[in-house]
């Protein structure tokens, strides 16, 4: 048999468990990379006769496929999967059915369809329950069931030794990764770079009798207002930082080499400066004996097919060019000088500013960055600043505000103080003495009708980041939240430090009756609508507020390029004396900017329904 270089997992699995899985799959695989899709309910959503929900699955494995050449696919599931408990035999035959019918779809792909069923309080027994493809039944097919307590690598609690517990989580709408490491024997865990709202964390920890005894960062944050001081006053965690960090609270400075026991797990401090002064990267022994680590949690460092960038504000006092130099020696010197075996856990992925090419995958090892990531690869110290420097985003306008935040001894967040809900009066006098109205509805709904001057962030997407890009942090907010997202959007305002919220407005439909003079409407345009605008005599101003990468890829002709980062700023370059139309790639920054230009006074501003994406297949349609 041919042993495949890649292969996909797509899993719906207990957070617990993930690492462990993805190792022993790729173990039982031979393949040297596995690219992992987490979703909720594979095994259901495979087995339902939804087409939608099979071509949105095949989808992901196309990328996957595409990406990585990988020829085998892995269906993993249990029976208490995503909050919706089956029956052992129920969960086997979705999966079993989910498998029956992406064979039809994948004639080419192995697919094999494994159940995780439990075999103790915190041990998983994996089971294939079903193959299709080339080569089935060959060895490839044996070995899977192991037994009770047996699965070692899959085992959280295992009979050798192996007591380690590390965790990954994975915050979508910061790209944020945080990590949970501890050792199960002793009991002894450290939290690495955390967000804000801990509970998750500290629950975690209670439930598997763990004791969290530090909380590192990796550095000062720029994109998110970390949880050390609220881990700190929950549990009397230390707090840890590498050996350049000066902040207004006690901290424990961690040097090069310094090593951190748990027990027999043991944790050693890598300096790895660049991306901040202050950056470490943390390496992970199983065993405190062990000459090849389990793995690297990077920070901000090396990222999944990119570095962190050197030149935003959060390195006050260094230029980028000194920090350049610094991150030249930590990824090609130092981190690269680790084996290829060496995992590697990022503190960011695809989305983040804190990069410009940063990838969906959540880990990888060191040899497969070796390989593919760009600014990993031999090069001179010059080469690899000329790489890492260009073409980065538009750094948001909050980061400067969070990075200097971190260092500052601040209130702590309560996650369990509600947001209060404003009547119309109360609201209205909030925004007489200068609080912004934040709309976080849909662009649709914005654009039906909204209260004059409001700024609409949409709660689906990107809200935190954009949120702190086009607000400033000491501004009073008053929110107009979807239906019971109210507490959402409070929390995720918290993430980056902005606390100053008011309250919401309590049943906007009903207030906004009541505020009909004060209400508006939103311009929203077609692609084909624009094209005939700007063949007037008098055509609008096109302006396009994506990130520079991206209007690399193409741009409507004549068009104003401001990023959405820097709109605020330089709103007094967008002509005031013709109409305008904003786009951005699919519809989402451009609703953003066009009501902040309303609200700056703009009268005629409209935005471009599907963005660059709508107006590129209109000009093909009309080319064909």
């Amino acid at each position: 048999m041919t042993v495949p270089r890649f292969a996909t997992l797509f899993t719906c699995i207990d957070g617990r468990i993930q690492q462990p899985l993805n190792e022993w799959v790729t173990r039982r695989l031979g393949v040297e990379y596995l690219d992992t899709i987490t979703e909720p309910g594979p095994e259901a959503m495979l087995a339902t006769t939804d087409e939608r929900s099979l071509s949105a699955v095949l989808g992901k494995v196309a990328v996957s496929q595409r990406a990585h050449g990988s020829s085998v696919l892995v269906i993993a599931a249990h029976s208490d999967c995503a909050g919706n408990p089956v029956s052992d035999e129920e969960r086997r035959r979705q999966l079993q059915q989910g498998l029956a019918r992406l064979a039809g779809k994948l004639p080419g792909t192995r697919i094999l369809a494994i159940h995780t069923g439990r075999c103790g309080d915190r041990c998983w027994d994996p089971e294939l329950v079903a193959e299709a493809g080339p080569a089935a039944g060959d060895s490839m097919s044996t070995g899977w069931r192991l037994g009770p307590g047996l699965a070692a690598s899959l085992v959280i609690t295992a009979k050798e030794g192996i007591t380690m517990l590390f965790t990954q989580y994975y915050l979508d709408c910061l790209s944020q990764a945080s990590y949970l490491v501890a050792d199960e024997a002793s009991g002894r865990a450290v939290l690495v770079d955390p967000r804000r709202d801990i509970d998750e964390y500290l629950a975690d920890a209670r439930e598997r009798g763990l004791t969290i005894e530090g909380v590192i960062n990796t550095h000062f944050h720029a994109d998110f207002l970390a949880g050390h001081l609220e881990v700190a006053a929950a549990t009397g965690a230390w707090i840890g930082y590498g050996w350049r960090a000066e902040t207004e609270y006690p901290i424990r400075k961690l040097a090069d080499g310094e090593r951190i026991e748990l027990g027999d797990v043991t944790l050693e401090i890598m300096e790895t400066p660049g991306h901040t002064p202050e950056s470490i990267s943390i390496l992970v022994c199983e065993h405190a004996d062990d000459t090849v680590p389990y793995g690297v949690m990077t920070g901000d460092a090396l990222f999944i097919g990119d570095v962190g960038r050197p030149d935003l504000l959060a390195s006050l006092g260094v230029t980028a060019d000194e920090l350049g130099r610094m991150l030249y020696d930590s990824v090609q010197r130092k981190l690269m000088g680790l084996p290829d075996g060496v995992r590697v856990f990022p503190a960011h992925g695809a989305g983040s500013a804190c990069g410009k090419n940063l990838s969906t995958e959540r880990q990888s090892t060191i040899g497969e960055q070796r390989r593919t990531n760009y600014a990993c690869a031999p090069m001179s110290e010059e080469q690899f600043l000329e790489l890492v420097t260009g073409g980065q985003p538009a750094a948001p306008r909050y980061f400067a505000f969070d990075a200097a935040l971190n260092r500052k001894a601040r209130e702590l967040f309560d996650h369990g103080k509600a947001p209060r809900p404003l009547g119309v009066a109360e609201f209205t006098r909030s925004r007489a003495e200068g609080a912004v109205v934040m709309d976080t509805r849909d662009p649709q709904e914005f654009a039906a009708g909204h209260v004059r001057g409001a700024i609409n962030i949409p709660a689906d997407g990107r809200f935190a980041e954009t949120a702190g890009s086009v607000v400033a942090p000491d501004r009073t907010v008053v929110v107009v939240a979807p239906q019971d997202r109210e507490e959402e959007i409070v929390v995720r305002l918290a993430r980056i430090g902005f606390d100053r919220v008011v309250g919401y407005l309590r049943e906007p439909e009903g207030a906004f009756r009541e505020m009909v003079a004060d209400m508006a409407p939103a311009s929203r345009v077609t692609a084909v609508q624009l094209r005939e605008s700007l063949e007037r005599s008098e055509p609008p101003i096109v302006l396009d507020v994506r990130n520079v990468g991206e209007r690399e890829q193409g741009a409507v002709e004549g068009s104003l390029h401001i990023p959405l980062a820097e709109l605020v700023r330089r709103l007094d370059e967008v002509p005031a004396d013709r109409p305008a139309v904003v786009h951005c790639a699919g519809g989402y920054r451009s609703s953003v900017a066009a009501s902040l230009l309303r609200d700056a006074g703009r009268a005629d501003v409209s935005d471009l329904l599907g963005g660059y994406g709508a107006w590129r297949s209109a000009l093909d349609s009309a080319a064909a």
